[in-house]
């Protein structure tokens, strides 16, 4: 009930985000995004997702910190330099071979963070292109929810450390230095568009050739990955290619995008091809080159109806022969040469049937028609079909043409015959022909059951290999804000240790002993001039009680004046006269001023004694 009730307080959290500010993170992972809330939570000390709404709703500052602890921003220039060269050796060659030489080049990089992964395509592409055709060709559009981050990218500078994954070469080619920051060139720095764009919900980017996209779909569910993916899909050219993170497989999208470069996670966009539009061209070739011709998605449709037990052609709506498969080519005599020859033509339209007035008949009804037991003479025997013409209708009602299919039935007649002679061995064959269609259903459940445990454990193991990735550029992000708190706490420690040596330079250039005792009479500040006065070392006497040090100056007459200052009774500094005896055991008088040390507000932390051996004019030593 617990678990329920924070879940509910999550999504209502999440819900007001994307009401306020427009952010939707509910397609979000659960795992990384509770954490990355629960980090916000602490740093401002509150418990509790309902709690946190009403702090983001008194303090909407708030956002931009939470924000930034759930967009985790984190690359750099040539990210993964091996698929980068990938990209550089295999990917853009292809690209450029599809194109005429000003054919223009659209890039899109999605969640492009603070810009290097754009800089770095335009870098690749204007070494492997030249200066002016990059200007001239290439378009990069840069997108990412986050503001700030595009801000940073629209400035395109970076710092020294930044580039490290940069060439030497490439920084000086690249790059014109400002101060202490290295800032993009400004002429290619114009092919470079930044904007706004959430992946969820906004309308994706078209005829794109390379689409970049890495370690953001690992953070999104199973459905918004699947989503998003569509959208990828449509924004790419038939010949366009995605590169995405390391973590990201695509192994339950084969049939939108097809492997180019698994390693290195590039894939290929895989044409929307159906068989009323495969290549005309196939049907010249030599069956061999038709088949490797191909994409791979319809290589194994056209495996599947070529390899199909039952005898099998397919008739366009205008008549001609359009695929005809193995067994109705064995069958039947036809040939390949046969494909797109009007159906009237050939010996099939009338034998071992007449087709053509059936086919009138489905056009006419747009409903299947079943000839049965069929009587065929092959070279070896006679043979019963029976013959389904089926009407192919794509999603707009409209008719692409028929398929006939012819079902070898002789055996099933023979048995008929045969059973009518005996009750007893019909009924023996159907007792055998049902336990065997059980036993395939039953095979057929357990390859299904097997089938889906496999996919069920592959996703997991998917999903935990992204939840690494995104723990490792977590904990990426938390030890560079650590480098940044670490080098603040140097920068104050070397501020400190000024102040220490400024304040100990004071101390000793002062003539007199100074003693400075906190609240509690302990002493704080024991000045070399003060043991040289009263021969008490500094490390004897801090940490004591002023009163209780045993030197020559009579502290007992010092415990009032002190007790005034810190009471704020005086309204400045105290002095007193007072018979000492110094470290060399002589007596001496003694000048004391008491006063208060003071806090910035103004309240009293402690006294400053001042001690000063007093010598009047004329008075031998």
């Amino acid at each position: 009930m617990e678990d329920h009730q924070t879940n509910i307080e999550l999504e209502a959290l999440l819900d007001y985000i994307k009401q306020s500010r427009g952010f939707d993170f509910t397609g979000y992972k659960r795992p990384s995004l509770v954490r990355r809330i629960h980090k916000a939570m602490q740093t401002v000390g509150v418990e509790g997702y309902s709690n946190y709404l009403d702090y983001l709703e008194v303090h909407p500052e708030e956002f931009e910190q939470l924000f930034n602890t759930l967009l985790i921003n984190v690359t750099c220039f040539f990210r993964d330099r091996p698929a980068w060269d990938c990209i550089r050796s295999e990917i853009v060659p292809q690209i450029l071979a599809q194109k005429d030489p000003t054919d223009p080049i659209r890039i899109w990089t999605a969640g492009c963070a603070s810009g290097q992964e754009a800089y770095t395509i335009a870098i690749l592409l204007a070494e492997v292109l030249g200066i002016k055709p990059f200007r001239d060709r290439v378009k990069i559009y840069a997108t990412d929810v986050d503001e700030d981050a595009l801000n940073q990218a629209r400035q395109a500078s970076y710092s020294d450390s930044e580039l490290t994954e940069l060439t030497p070469e490439q920084i000086e080619h690249f790059f014109e230095q400002s101060d202490a920051l290295y800032v993009f060139r400004k002429d290619l720095r114009q092919s470079v568009i930044f904007g706004r764009h959430d992946l969820i919900h906004d309308a994706p980017i078209s005829r794109i050739d390379l689409l970049i996209c890495r370690n953001t779909l690992m953070y999104l569910n199973a459905e918004t990955q699947a989503k998003i993916l569509t959208r990828f899909h449509f924004s790419l050219r038939e010949s366009g290619f995605l590169f995405l993170g390391k973590a990201e497989m695509l192994l339950s999208h084969t049939s939108t995008f097809a492997p180019v470069q698994l390693k290195h996670r590039i894939f290929s966009k895989v044409p929307r091809a159906t068989f009323a539009h495969r290549p005309v061209a196939t049907s010249q070739m030599a069956q061999d080159e038709a088949f490797s011709f191909l994409p791979s998605y319809t290589r194994l449709r056209e495996s599947v109806f070529e390899t199909a037990p039952l005898a099998r052609l397919v008739i366009d709506s205008s008549g001609f022969l359009a695929l005809v498969n193995e067994r109705a080519r064995s069958l039947f005599g036809i040939s390949l040469r046969d494909i797109d020859r009007p159906i009237q033509d050939l010996e099939i339209s009338y034998r071992p049937v007449e087709l053509r007035s059936c086919i009138e008949q489905v056009y006419i009804d747009r409903r299947s028609v079943t000839l049965c037991n069929v009587e065929w003479q092959t070279t070896r025997e006679l043979i019963y079909l029976d013959v389904q013409i089926t009407p192919l209708i794509d999603p707009s009602d409209n008719i692409l043409g028929v398929s006939v299919s012819f079902t070898d039935v002789t055996r099933y007649k023979r048995l008929q015959e045969e059973l009518e002679h005996s009750n007893q061995e019909l009924e023996t064959a159907y007792e055998e022909l049902q336990s065997t269609n059980e036993e395939l259903e039953t095979t057929n459940e357990e390859l299904q059951s097997s089938n889906e445990e496999l996919e069920t454990t592959n996703e997991e193991l998917q999903s935990t290999n992204e939840e690494l990735e995104t723990m490792n550029e977590e904990l990426q992000s938390t030890n560079e804000e650590l480098q940044t708190v670490n080098k603040e706490l140097q920068r104050r420690s070397e501020e400190l240790n000024q102040s220490h040596a400024f304040l100990e330079s004071i101390l000793k250039s002062l003539k007199g002993g100074v003693v400075v005792v906190d609240q509690d009479l302990r002493v704080q500040i024991w000045n070399h001039k003060a043991e040289d006065l009263w021969g008490m070392r500094p490390e004897e006497a801090i940490g004591q009680n002023f009163l209780n040090l045993d030197i020559g100056l009579p502290v007992e007459a010092l415990c009032q004046p002190i007790r005034d200052c810190l009471l704020g009774l005086s309204e400045g500094t105290i002095a007193l006269m007072l018979t000492s005896v110094n470290r060399r055991g002589r007596s001496i008088q003694c000048h004391v001023t008491c006063t208060p040390l003071l806090r910035s507000e103004g309240t009293t932390q402690g006294v400053i004694l001042l001690m000063e051996e007093w010598k009047n004019e004329g008075v031998g030593s």
